[in-house]
């Protein structure tokens, strides 16, 4: 098989990458090594629920002042709203001692997609013919031949093909490209300690997102936003659609990932018995308990990013990366994104950029 662009990684750069290359006519082929489209984008839907609802275990925000998320989803025809803050502020001390008299919102503002984002990564995958994608293929090996790319992409039980590209665009973490394929000749060990400076974001993290059958929480005149300074849970927020049920709460847990070696049971009960400390009995008894750690999720993340961060990252491509073999390997996860790096308009932005580098080769 032969095509023009290889696209490795079916997140939400990956995709929109493809759909504007799509879009221009252009060759190409996506791979993603999992099962289903998003990467880091994983909205659930509970057994029983309807269809287009599900609640978010990776990102779920975005903001007003991001403008490729708000038109893609215009143009997509989804629904935004606002993620919910009326009411007061939970505070947990270490102590154990609760405060419910806060009047303040820590995400106000920000906003959300009716069905999770999931339904985004559904709407751009949905939109582009079957035979440019592919699920559980994970690109293996890429040697550098003379006038191409010569790529093995490993499709499982034994069955390997070969590809020939002009090039690769990586739409995977930085620091996972070298661990998760091999390279023919290797990379400079200057753009090898590149990639392994750049934190891939949000992925130490694990979030629980607990559901219930009513809103207590606004009965009782409290917006579901939480701080704990005992934890498990250590930031909690509300997860409820925009109407109708089932309502929710989710929070990040507070335990470092390189510590988090917990049962996942454990870990549900012990946020359980948090959940109820801070916002009553009724937090105690959810109809059901998800959890999603991150940090353990071998497409997402490496052993370094199991060390927490304490600020957003400087994002975008430092100069050895972007020029990878003349520019036939390309890099466009949400981390090569300058201005809004890590976010999902970092995503969208890192992509454009992307296709913009190949429209000027191609003349697409």
């Amino acid at each position: 098989m032969k095509i023009e662009t290889l696209v490795a990684g079916g997140g939400l750069s990956g995709l929109f990458l493809a759909r504007l290359l799509d879009a221009a006519g252009h060759s190409y082929l996506l791979v993603e090594a999992r099962d289903r489209f998003g990467g880091r984008i994983l909205t659930h839907a509970p057994d029983g629920l309807a269809q287009g609802k599900g609640y978010d275990l990776g990102p779920t925000w975005f903001w007003p002042h991001q403008p490729r998320i708000l038109g893609l989803t215009g143009q997509l025809g989804l629904r935004v709203f606002e993620q919910h803050s009326a009411g007061l502020l939970v505070l947990e001390e270490a102590d154990g001692s609760v405060r419910r008299d806060l009047d303040f919102s820590t995400m106000q503002g920000s906003l959300r997609l009716d069905g999770g984002i999931g339904r985004l990564i559904e709407k751009i995958a949905g939109g582009l013919p079957e035979d440019r994608l592919a699920l559980k293929t994970r690109l293996s090996d890429v040697v550098r031949g003379t006038s191409k790319l010569i790529v093995k992409l490993d499709r499982g039980e034994g069955r390997v093909d070969t590809v020939e590209c002009s090039r690769i665009v990586l739409c995977i973490p930085p620091r996972l490209i070298p661990q998760v394929i091999s390279f023919e000749p290797a990379l400079d060990p200057g753009v090898l300690a590149a990639m392994d400076a750049i934190p891939t974001w949000m992925a130490g993290h694990a979030k629980l997102v607990a559901l219930y059958d009513r809103p207590f929480w606004k009965e009782a005149g409290l917006s579901g936003d939480g701080i704990s300074r005992r934890g498990p849970l250590v930031e909690i927020h509300d997860a409820s659609p925009p109407e109708g049920g089932p309502h929710a709460l989710f929070g990040f847990l507070g335990i470092p990932a390189a510590m988090r070696n917990l049962p996942a049971e454990e870990i549900k009960e012990a946020s359980r018995v948090q959940l109820e400390r801070m916002f009553g009995p009724a937090a105690g008894q959810p109809i059901g308990i998800m959890l999603k750690d991150w940090a353990y999720d071998p497409l997402t993340a490496t052993q370094a990013d199991r060390q927490p961060l304490f600020e957003h990252p400087s994002y975008g491509l430092p100069e050895p990366l972007r020029k990878i073999w003349g520019g036939e390997l390309m890099i466009a996860s949400s981390e090569a994104a300058r201005e809004h790096g890590g976010y999902l308009e970092g995503a969208l932005e890192a992509a454009e950029a992307a296709f913009r580098q190949i429209a000027e080769v191609e003349r697409v």
